[in-house]
């Protein structure tokens, strides 16, 4: 029914719609003169997985399941001018919608992103609306972009994710082939979707590239293999500080609210990244470190006395290694290390190896993808991990 209240008036209208080929969207609609456009297109992801708990020297069955892991929808295009463009994009499986709480109108959130960018002049552009903050390279990837199934450990603790608000955005040749680009955001500090109050203050965000052998074919630095296959050496080099004033949830804009008697604990968080993202002939090797601290980590009532709450600091170190072969079929390594400070829990350090293939059907727009998880640490009991999943875009 959404759809056809979409399609209804552009079918009125009557100009240059047309049915793209498979993975080119579903419709791309154009006016004659060319001054406004939208497409439509959408994805979903079929996920199964396993999982084994080692005991002693064996490992015994601990579950498994299949699901929707994805499903989304994503409407865009331009108005007025092709530098005014739009963006929306739903997520309908349960993964994607937000719990339900009073600061989300008590509504289970189904929007990801709702944005306008503006292209006002030369290479500046500024971004109003709900979008993913400058944080790190993992997080920018689309999920539907990745060399593996799922993001690491450390962008499941250390991403800051989405917010509401403004980024300003701009980009510039230093030398030859050296590009440089910055990014800043203004936003609420209190993650996706709240639009009931702001408790605490905001968040500040500032990101900077570098890109010293040029840009990478077709925004390679933000997809997750060489599918595009770089002649030439890429590099990103890019580093990330994140400053959200009187935080009231423990991952800063993430993760669970910090309460007291007085209702919720505020302290100032900071959230810094560096990243790295190297292509070359179907090679790729992605690093990032992350690291978070607090200036008062301990949430504390009116009179001082401890709650047991806590921010979850510490720092973790993710590193990525992959290769497509001609035939389109990748395989990809992974080492993510995630050490929280000691007073946050007792389980301090987190470790995971992760071999994963792909198959590149259509680049990311039909692919199959599995990959091995071992983790070691106390809380999982040293386990083992297993996935594969499908990926559709239409």
């Amino acid at each position: 029914m959404l759809i056809l209240l979409i399609l209804f008036p552009l079918l009125n209208y009557g100009q240059k719609i047309k049915a793209s080929r498979f993975g080119k969207g579903i419709i791309n609609f154009r006016d004659k003169n060319n001054e406004w456009g939208f497409d439509f297109t959408g994805r979903i992801q079929l996920l199964t997985k396993n999982s084994w708990n080692k005991e002693g020297l064996n490992f015994r069955d601990s579950g498994s399941n299949s699901g929707l892991r994805r499903a989304r929808l994503k409407f865009g295009g331009f108005g007025f001018s092709q530098k005014i463009t739009y963006y929306i994009e739903l997520g309908l499986s349960e993964n994607d919608m937000l719990e339900t709480s009073k600061f989300v109108s008590n509504l289970s959130s189904v929007v990801l992103d709702a944005w306008i960018e503006w292209n006002f002049y030369k290479n500046f552009s500024l971004l109003i609306g709900q979008s993913k903050l400058p944080g790190n390279i993992e997080r920018i990837i689309s999920s539907g972009k990745m060399a593996l199934v799922d993001r690491s450990i450390l962008n499941r603790e250390f991403n800051i994710d989405r917010d509401i608000g403004l980024k300003l955005m701009h980009k510039f040749k230093f030398s030859e082939k050296f590009y440089i680009k910055e990014t800043f955001a203004l936003s609420q500090g209190e993650g996706r979707s709240v639009i009931s109050g702001n408790l605490g203050g905001y968040q500040y965000t500032t990101r900077l590239e570098f890109l010293p052998f040029g840009l990478f074919k077709n925004n390679g630095d933000y997809v997750g293999d060489d599918i595009s296959y770089e002649n030439n050496f890429k590099l990103n080099i890019s580093a990330t500080y994140d400053y959200n004033d009187n935080a009231v949830k423990n991952k800063s804009n993430m993760g669970e609210y910090l309460k007291n008697d007085l209702g919720y604990y505020k302290t100032d968080i900071k959230t810094f990244f560096i990243n790295t993202h190297l292509k070359y002939r179907g090679l790729s090797l992605m690093g990032e470190y992350a690291d978070r601290n607090s200036a008062d980590p301990f949430a504390r009532n009116s009179d001082n006395t401890l709650t047991g709450d806590v921010v979850n600091t510490g720092s973790a170190l993710n590193l990525h290694f992959g290769y497509v072969l001609p035939s389109k079929l990748a395989i990809s390594a992974r080492y993510t290390s995630v050490e929280f400070d000691k007073f946050v829990t007792s389980n301090t350090n987190i470790k995971q190896y992760t071999l994963g293939v792909s198959k590149y059907i259509l680049n990311h727009k039909l692919k199959f993808q599995s990959d091995l998880t071992f983790e070691e640490s106390i809380y999982s009991l040293n386990s083992l991990f297993w996935r594969m999943q499908l990926e559709i875009h239409f």
